[in-house]
């Protein structure tokens, strides 16, 4: 078949393969001069096959390099002709520039040699071949999930020969590289050169991709390194910033010998100790090395070095780096203390406690302040401040280390021993220079004395300040509490919750505390919006319970049981019940655990199961007469025991915690809230329900910070008042202070649907939809439980209803109540 062509015009292409294949297909008898450029494995030599076959389908002779004689009798396919050599890349260049002619040359993009470069440009603009993107790639894995698809394209790059290595072993949905696809890259490794295997072996270990460094590790200089770089690039073996892609690099790690990324890791480590650089990443792999690691310095100080840094930021490790800098040759005693705080960090408490001991007993030890921080640090966290206190007072006597002292102070005034603390801080100034810690830790003191003794607004000020002066020392600090933890209490116990939630998030930004102290400001952040009656966000919030030691538990045990009671779950609240009495009984009563006791108390309450947490609540009463009745810490005690009594209808009880918070309505805001909302509630008790009086106190517990206590307020006036506007008021009240939209009201239209219900039903009805339990609506309407739940009975009958919340839903429409 004979096809006519033209002198010198050339097909027009879109810069594209699939342009390219389609001009071609449709003149394959027209001239082309063309370049295809695309690093190794994106598909050259499977375009230039594929334009091969469409020009044989055309009967147009397929010619290569051994036929530049012929070129003007068919089409020219050269592939790598980055591999040619000068005299054959200069005919090719005298080709091209021939009229008629049907030239398509591939290429690398780099390196490429002058000779390369003339011929580049007589071929003009490159057809570029592209990474597969996502579509493309989920084509060939035939309806995987978009998320492995993913996980696909960024361990292969998206380069097609690695994406069809990796297609053809995996499992899908499995996010593993098969040994079989890695084994695949020994022939790509094997070109780089024994120059190029050690600098890809040290880039996989952790090299930055830079000549001079490299050249130095491989032993060999700078340009040689430069080429080999080249070769990756132009082989797709890097991608963004000269990084190894990842099914690369773990080819690379697969496929080079234990000896061989020994040696290239010692000469990292060595160069990275000169410098003062981080070599955990370098020496963690050595964990799982499969041959022994003989005893040997320079390791032995990479492990010791790497141990340090693993506390900040991969704590799990850090205990498993100082046992290896031990077997490298690092006197085992000289790394106790260490070794004590990274099994705290890793919350393995009671070795890090049997670990903190031995250095505190043993004289000579080094880093014997460590080992105090920690033993102190855990004993908090498991809920025993006193005993931490102790410790740190007796270190501030003993080994004078900078901080202990206003530690000692701030767990003696939690424990309710004012007079103790305010000794010891008379006593002297701590030894050692006035650094970030040391300024914290006094600020932390001075703030939790003001919060006893002073002012509310003082003592939060003076607390946030410590909390972003100890900012700085992020996760490295290890301390019995943190000064955001005790500003963001501080906080709730006032009503300022927004100060509370900057301090909390600042804190888990910067890590303050470390590991250790990191569930615990989670925890606080999530009571917050317990406290607003967002039980969905408290839950999300909540960190894993496993990971809890005492003080965390009770925390969130009493979030737990919070959650339960705002979303009326019984059996939810009687499962942290359970939990509550458990981790009671392994925390002791102290200044900062007054909150989730508070919370606790109610459940109890609600549950008629107070025995169990009455002699923690005599505990409570005592620290804080001890401590003078402090209004800050007191009040919300009191405010919680009076919703306890008003649940178990104890209404003496009631007034009696009404008048002590009478007593302390001066201190500030919220305190003063809670008394006059404590005195709306007996005169509620009592059946005397003022409409207006009832929401303006609702409102000023809200705006003081208790938002979901007074939208309960609210709910319950509108249960006891005979006023049924009043009674339709403050549901819409209690629901504008819980964030939810008014309820819009229906026209009564007098139809069908209207004469379906009783006025009696109608009446049951609105309390049910306004979520009353049948309980409560039989005392509204001076009726029996049980009859509220027959006339739910008929009403569902009637409306034909097959589950509860179709009922609901069918009464919105006919009361004109939709959600």
């Amino acid at each position: 078949m004979n096809h006519p062509t033209t002198s010198s015009a050339a097909l027009v292409t879109d810069g594209h393969a699939a342009g390219l294949r389609s001009a071609i297909e449709a003149s394959p008898g027209s001239p082309i001069v063309a370049g295809i450029q695309g690093a190794g494995g994106f598909g050259k030599t499977t375009l230039l096959d594929a334009i091969a076959a469409a020009y044989r389908e055309a009967d147009v002779p397929v010619l290569g390099v051994r036929d530049l004689d012929r070129a003007e009798h068919g089409a020219l396919l050269v592939d790598d002709a980055h591999r040619l050599d000068d005299e054959l890349l200069l005919r090719l260049s005298e080709i091209a520039r021939r009229p008629g002619i049907r030239l398509l040359v591939a290429y690398r993009p780099g390196p490429r040699s002058a000779a390369l470069g003339e011929l580049i440009g007589e071929l003009g603009a490159p057809v570029l071949l592209a990474a597969l993107g996502l579509d493309e790639i989920a084509e060939r894995t035939e309806g995987s999930a978009l998320d492995w698809v993913g996980w696909v394209q960024t361990q292969t790059g998206g380069v097609p020969r690695y994406v069809s290595r990796l297609l053809a072993e995996a499992v899908p949905g499995r996010a593993e590289l098969p040994a079989r696809a890695l084994d695949h890259f020994q022939h790509d490794l094997d070109q780089l050169g024994e120059i190029g295997w050690g600098c890809a072996t040290a880039m996989a270990i952790g090299a930055t991709p830079h000549p001079d460094l490299l050249a130095v590790v491989v032993g060999t200089d700078s340009s040689a390194v430069g080429a080999v770089l080249a070769a990756m690039r132009s082989g797709a073996m890097l991608g963004s910033e000269d990084v190894l892609l990842p099914i690369v690099r773990a080819a690379v790690l697969r496929l080079t010998s234990w000896e061989l990324r020994l040696r290239i890791t010692r000469k990292l480590v060595e160069l990275q100790l000169s410098r003062g650089g981080p070599v955990l990443p370098l020496v963690a792999p050595l964990l799982e090395a499969p041959m022994a690691l003989l005893p040997e310095a320079t390791l032995a100080t990479a492990f010791e070095r790497a141990g340090e840094e693993a506390v900040q930021v991969a704590p799990h490790l850090a205990g498993r780096m100082l046992a290896a800098a031990v077997s490298a040759g690092v006197p085992a005693g000289s790394v106790i203390a260490r070794q004590a705080r990274a099994a705290a960090v890793a919350g393995n408490l009671d070795e890090a406690l049997r670990l903190a001991d031995r250095v505190i007993v043993d004289e000579n030890a080094p880093d014997r302040e460590l080992g105090v921080q920690v033993a102190a640090g855990v004993l908090a966290h498991r809920g025993l401040l006193e005993r931490s206190a102790e410790l740190c007072r007796w270190s501030a006597a003993k080994l004078r280390w900078p901080g202990d002292r206003a530690f000692a102070a701030v767990g003696l005034i939690g424990a309710g021993r004012l007079a103790d603390a305010d000794e010891l801080l008379k006593t002297g100034d701590d030894a050692g220079p006035p650094t970030s810690m040391t300024g914290a830790a006094a600020q932390m003191a001075a703030g939790v004395r003001e919060s006893v003794v002073g002012s509310a607004t003082t003592a939060l000020s003076t607390l946030v300040r410590a909390a972003s002066l100890s900012e700085p020392l992020g996760r490295g600090v290890f301390v019995p509490d943190t000064p955001a933890a005790v500003a963001a209490l501080v906080a709730l116990h006032c009503g300022e919750l927004d100060v509370a939630q900057s301090t909390l998030d600042r804190a888990v930004e910067t890590g303050a505390g470390g590991a250790l102290l990191h569930n615990r400001h989670r925890l606080l952040a999530a009571w917050l919006p317990l406290v607003k009656g967002d039980t969905v966000t408290a839950r999300a919030k909540l960190p894993e319970a496993s990971e809890m030691a005492a003080r965390d538990r009770l925390m969130a045990t009493a979030i737990e049981a919070g959650i339960a009671s705002r979303d009326n779950d019984m059996t939810a609240l009687a499962t942290a019940r359970a939990q509550a009495r458990q981790v009671a009984a392994e925390h002791s009563v102290d200044l900062f655990s007054l909150l989730p006791l508070g919370e606790l108390v109610v459940a109890a309450a609600r549950l008629r199961d107070q025995e169990w947490i009455t002699p923690y609540l005599n505990e409570a009463k005592a620290l804080l007469e001890r401590l003078g009745n402090p209004p800050l810490w007191t009040s919300m005690l009191l405010w919680k025991r009076l919703q306890a009594a008003i649940v178990l209808e104890e209404n003496d009880s009631a007034a009696r915690f009404a008048d002590q918070l009478d007593a302390l309505a001066h201190h500030n805001a919220l305190a003063a809230a809670m008394a006059e909302a404590a005195r709306m509630w007996l005169r509620v008790l009592g059946g005397e329900v003022d409409q207006d009086e009832v929401e303006r106190i609702a409102r000023g517990l809200h705006g003081a910070g208790l938002a979901w206590d007074g939208a309960r307020l609210a709910g319950q006036a509108a249960i006891r008042t005979h006023d049924r506007r009043a009674m339709l008021a403050l549901l819409e009240c209690a629901r504008a202070l819980q964030g939810k939209p008014p309820r819009p009201r229906a026209v009564n239209t007098g139809g069908a649907d209207s004469e379906l219900l009783s006025e009696r039903e109608k009446e049951v009805a609105e309390l049910v939809v306004a979520g009353l339990t049948y309980k409560q609506v039989g005392k509204r309407l001076f009726i029996s439980a049980k009859t509220v739940e027959h006339h739910i009975s008929r009403i569902k009958q009637r409306l034909g209803s097959a589950n509860r919340e179709e009922l609901l839903t069918r009464l919105r429409e006919l009361l004109g109540k939709p959600e």
